[in-house]
């Protein structure tokens, strides 16, 4: 990743709430986003629509039992 993101996050949540990171278990917690971050990048391109139903009540639709 090419920059971090934890002073961007705290950054935003400054501007946003106007309070600024509250703890450092906050600060630990932003930390995770980045391994979170690379995990989707790993995954991007690998799902197409067609793998996933696209509402609620199409996959309610996909799993529905046949009626009798």
């Amino acid at each position: 990743m090419a920059t971090d993101p934890v002073p961007l996050s705290m950054e935003a949540i400054r501007l946003w709430s106007g309070v600024e990171c509250p703890s450092p278990a906050g600060k630990r917690g932003l930390e995770d986003f980045a391994a979170l971050i690379t995990e989707f990048e790993a995954v991007r391109g690998t799902l197409v629509f067609e793998d996933e139903p696209s509402t609620f009540e199409a996959a309610l639709r996909a799993e529905q039992e046949p009626e009798a």
